[in-house]
């Protein structure tokens, strides 16, 4: 339900007045920078209510300090790997549905035994909304975090620009899915916007993989063989780690 300024009213005592509903309690993620324009109540598959407010902020409000020349790196995504940064550093996988999937089919056989209609249902349906809340709360909150320490040591960051709707097709659709690539680049181009640093999409046609970055040859692994090769050798004689190499490259 959304709501414009005739429709709601933020309370001295913190409270949140909604027209036709009356003051509601509210638990404060933060304050609010300034007087919100509107107002969206969200009801969760869970019963869970939650207020999210538009505001209006000044430009540069969220500027971090310019960092000095070389804070950059290059992202390269991946399913081992979540993401190889500059310098060999790894951000691991850290596979959120995998770890509850187990939970979640035992909760989901269980509501499928359970007579429609009926009281027993409608808790077995909470049951698996719940796993399923979870999941997705810890891929957001560990999301954000990954992008925030990204944002505030890197001054210029590059990307691999992946075709997420087509890698979901795939035979890895299931871990692809959750490893959420979309989810995280989209916020870490808005985070970067906001914090004043560079942000770039490198072409998802860019042979970052193949590439040597020694030489610029094309003689790395290619085709589905390739995708378990996770170390090669280029004919100048430099040999290299698939994810480090191309970082270098995207970078």
């Amino acid at each position: 339900a959304e709501y414009t300024r005739r429709g709601f009213s933020v309370k001295d005592n913190g409270r949140l007045y909604i027209a036709k509903v009356g003051d509601l309690r509210v638990a404060w993620s933060r304050e609010l920078p300034s007087d919100p324009s509107s107002v969206t109540v969200v009801k969760t598959p869970t019963g869970k209510y939650f207020a999210s407010f538009v505001v209006a902020v000044e430009d540069e409000t969220d500027f971090l300090d310019p960092l000095p020349d070389g804070a950059e790196t290059g992202i390269d995504l991946g399913l081992k790997s979540f993401a190889v940064l500059r310098g060999g550093k790894t951000i691991e996988n850290p596979r959120f549905f995998r770890r509850l999937e187990r939970k979640l089919k035992k909760a989901q056989r269980s509501l499928s035994r359970k007579e429609k209609g009926s009281a027993n249902r409608a808790k077995a349906r909470l049951k698996v909304a719940r796993v399923h809340e979870k999941i997705k709360n810890s891929r957001s909150d560990w999301i954000d975090k990954q992008v925030k320490q990204i944002v505030s040591e890197s001054q210029a960051v590059y990307c691999e620009d992946l075709n997420v709707t087509g890698l979901v097709r795939g035979r890895a659709a299931k871990s692809i899915a959750d490893a959420s690539f979309g989810m995280f680049l989209t916020r870490l181009e808005s985070k970067a916007a906001r914090a004043g640093r560079v942000f770039v999409r490198v072409d998802r046609f860019f042979p970052s993989t193949r590439l040597c970055s020694d030489c610029g040859a094309l003689t790395g692994p290619s085709g589905l063989e390739g995708l378990t090769v996770r170390h090669w050798e280029c004919g100048c004689g430099a040999v290299h780690d698939r994810d480090a190499n191309a970082e270098i490259n995207i970078r």
